[in-house]
Parts: structure tokens; C-alpha cells; sequence
């Protein structure tokens, strides 16, 4: 059975959110301990959902030298549920610090908060993340953005510009992809490096699972404010779930072959997920993804209830074969003999690590330059969005010309939502030989 506990997800639900601080392990603890008296380091929250509290918390539990100043958030709910949860956590430090006139509601509060800060974090629904990233950029600061990092390939590339100014400004910019910061996968990889499974040939990648959340229609509720709180079902705010949560296990596939595809073909659609709560992106997606060496891919995820679940990787090497899931790695030659075992149940939480290796490099001066993997990984599952839509081979380097961008950087709340519904409520579905990718 695969073992999924350290989806982002469960991790949101099983961490000390409100209830008190994570234990780190106290080798980075004493690692800490060396940079608690340089400057104090200031943090602005952009995006105050779980998973922007989670990011929140982590962060400041990564340094002990460092304040939470400034939040922002498109609903007033959202970013007072938000401060009262790090609050609590942190209750009797002075690591929350965010005065009222620094708590910034509604579209421009973005930028008002960025510019507060010494590290931002990025963690909105991921169509306002290209700009956010590319102000954040320009401004100077080090950030941490969540994934996926854009749901348009106009954003792609906004990402990929930003991406080399950071890298100029030697800015960190850690990404959300947290299996690059996760002991199993890291030792997987240097097995790969070291030839033990020989080329890989092909590989099988899942995000399977019952589905997510959703949020009624509030009575009075405009278009666009329903259409942001349910985010996940609208492509200009997520880009599908084979974007915002299957894009762990396709960067994977893209790690550890060392290489982006280059083309992408399959099948998707809505068999279970049919109703207008559901907005317009399907629940099941199967793509080939063929990459320059060769190596095909084959992606699956899926949102059914009552279904196999299942979160994992499996390749297949000229010499061997890799199996990674949770906290697990399996290393087995072609004959089924054990090569490597990594069972990580006592491993550090890569949620925190990847913020502690953030402030770790602030501190020493590195620099961490994760953009352009995640704006690159981002596209790898647009174009298997791309050809689950169109029902055609889409190829990447025609790809990354579109010029269909599905989120609009100058929204107001007067604004029409990008998205509009039929007369009878339901939303326009992709369909396969009909709906134009490019």
C-alpha cells in the first residue's frame, strides 16, 4: 500500500499549526544556533490559506532570528483565520509582528506586503503567482513560492525571466517541490547518478486519490469571489489538478532522468465529477510524456472517490529498477534482488527542511535557485494538460509560443471573472478534437 504521509495536504492537517512548534532535529538546531544574532529577518505572507499558514509556520521555525511582518490575502477571513492560528502557535515569542495597517486585503495587497519584507512566501492560488514572483524579483527579495508557479505558458516564461534576474541579484528562491529536500528521494537520485539501475528507459508516475474540498455558492456571492474560493476548479486560477498536485510526481520523473519532455499525448475527462460545483477541469488524466533521450513516461492521476489511491514513482532502468513513495525508496536489479532500502519514518520533514536550507543559504550568502526547475516542471504537466484537453500530440517547443493566457494580472473586484458560466450555471468543458491548447 502507498504510503502518502507526506502529502502536502496531510502534512497541513498533522502539523503544529495551532498547537505548538515542530521539534527539529538537533543537529539543524544547533546549525541555528550560529547565525541567531545577525539581522533579523522579516517575512511577508502573500496568500493566507492552509497551506500559506503551513509555509508561514515553517518559516518561522526555520531561524530563530526572524518575524512575520506583514500579510496580505484576497479575503479578510482568510488572513485574520490565518494570523489567529500563527498567533496561537507562536503565542509568548515575538515572532509575529504584523500590525493591523500591515494586514493588506484584496488584489494590491500584494505588492504592499513584498515590499515590507526581507523573504516573501508565496502562497496564493498559483495563476497569481507569476507576477507576484516577478514583483517579488525585482524588488529584491528572497522568496519561497509555492507549486506549481504559473497555469499558463504566458506565465512560464514570465517565471523563466524572473528565474535568471534572480539568479543575477543572487536572490534564494526555494520552490515547493519539497521531494528535492526529502532524505529518500535525495539517496534515490545518487543511486541513479551512480549507474546502480543503468539508463532509464521508462517510468510509471500516480496522483491518485478521492479529490479535494469544495465550497458552496454563498447567496449574493459574485462570480469572481466564488470562482476564488473555489479555486481549484478553474484552470486560470489552478491549472487542473494534473498541474497542482500530479506536478510532484512528473518533476520527479524529470529529476531523476535529468531531462524536460518534449512531447506530450493522452486521454482525460469527467466521469464522476460532472456537476457546475465542480467548475470546468476533469477528474482523470493518463499521459505519455517522451523525453529527448527517449525515456517515455506515463502519467496518471485522478480524482474518484472510492478508488485505488495511490502517490508514487516507479522507473525502469537498463540494469535496475526504482520505486519511490512517501518516506520509501526501493532499489532492485532486473533479477528482483535488493540493491537499496530506504525506510524514512525517522527522516526529517522536508516541508521544514526546505525552509531551513532557504535561511540556511540566506544567512551563508548561498544562493538556492529552484525557479527555473519549477517553472520548467510547471510546463511539463501544462503540456500534459494540453494534450488531455486537445486530444492531440503536443509538442513543447510549439507550446512554450502560446500565447493564451488564462490569468489576468490587473483583476479588480469590479473586474468580470475570467471564467463565465453557462445560462444554467455548468461551465464550459474541454473537449478533446474541439478545444484549442495553443
Amino acid at each position: 500500500m502507498t504510503n502518502i504521509k507526506n502529502s502536502r495536504r496531510d502534512f497541513v492537517k498533522s502539523s503544529a499549526l495551532v498547537t505548538g512548534a515542530m521539534i527539529l532535529p538537533t543537529m539543524q538546531m544547533n546549525a541555528m544556533v550560529n547565525v541567531a544574532n545577525e539581522k533579523k529577518l522579516k517575512i511577508s505572507l502573500i496568500g493566507c490559506g492552509g497551506r500559506g499558514t503551513g509555509a508561514a509556520s515553517q518559516a518561522l521555525q526555520a531561524d530563530p532570528n526572524v518575524e512575520l511582518v506583514a500579510m496580505a490575502d484576497a479575503f479578510e477571513d482568510r488572513l485574520q483565520g490565518s494570523l489567529m492560528n500563527l498567533q496561537k502557535q507562536f503565542e509568548g515569542t515575538k515572532k509575529i509582528n504584523v500590525r493591523k495597517k500591515h494586514q493588506f486585503v484584496g488584489f494590491d495587497g500584494a505588492q504592499k506586503a513584498i515590499d515590507m519584507a526581507d523573504v516573501v512566501i508565496l502562497a496564493t492560488p498559483p495563476g497569481f503567482r507569476p507576477q507576484h514572483f516577478e514583483y517579488a524579483v525585482n524588488a529584491g527579495k528572497h522568496v519561497f513560492m509555492e507549486k506549481p508557479v504559473a497555469t499558463d505558458v504566458p506565465g512560464v516564461r514570465k517565471v523563466l525571466a524572473a528565474a535568471k534576474v534572480a539568479k543575477d541579484k543572487k536572490l534564494n528562491v526555494v520552490v515547493g517541490l519539497q521531494r528535492h529536500y526529502q532524505d529518500n528521494y535525495l539517496a534515490g537520485l545518487q543511486h541513479i547518478k551512480d549507474n546502480k539501475i543503468g539508463k532509464i528507459v521508462s517510468g510509471q508516475v500516480y496522483w491518485n486519490s478521492g479529490g479535494v474540498w469544495v465550497r458552496e455558492r454563498q447567496p449574493g456571492q459574485s462570480e469572481l469571489e466564488y470562482q476564488m474560493r473555489n479555486w481549484y476548479y478553474f484552470n486560470w486560477l489552478c491549472g487542473d489538478h494534473i498541474l497542482e498536485q500530479h506536478i510532484h510526481n512528473i518533476d520527479v520523473a524529470n529529476w531523476f532522468i535529468g531531462e524536460y519532455p518534449v512531447t506530450a499525448q493522452g486521454m482525460g475527462g469527467r466521469q464522476v465529477r460532472t456537476g457546475k460545483d465542480h467548475g470546468e477541469i476533469f477528474d482523470h488524466h493518463f499521459v505519455e510524456f517522451t523525453y529527448p533521450s527517449g525515456a517515455v513516461i506515463s502519467s496518471q492521476c485522478r480524482h474518484m472517490p472510492e478508488t485505488m489511491s495511490r502517490v508514487a514513482e516507479t522507473f525502469q532502468g537498463s540494469k535496475g529498477t526504482i520505486e519511490t513513495y512517501g518516506d520509501n525508496t526501493f532499489i532492485k536489479g532486473l533479477d528482483g534482488s535488493d540493491i537499496f532500502t530506504h525506510r524514512g519514518k525517522d527522516d526529517p520533514n522536508p516541508y521544514q527542511v526546505e525552509h531551513i536550507k532557504l535561511f540556511e543559504s540566506i544567512r551563508n550568502k548561498g544562493v538556492i535557485s529552484d525557479a527555473e526547475n519549477g517553472a520548467k516542471s510547471t510546463m511539463s504537466a501544462i503540456i500534459g494538460r494540453m494534450a488531455t484537453y486537445s486530444g492531440k500530440v503536443i509538442k513543447w517547443e510549439e507550446a512554450m509560443k502560446s500565447n493564451i493566457d488564462l490569468a489576468p494580472d490587473d483583476l479588480t473586484w469590479d473586474s468580470p471573472a475570467p471564467v463565465q458560466p453557462n445560462a444554467d450555471g455548468t461551465y464550459n468543458i474541454p473537449t478533446p478534437g474541439k478545444t484549442v491548447v495553443i
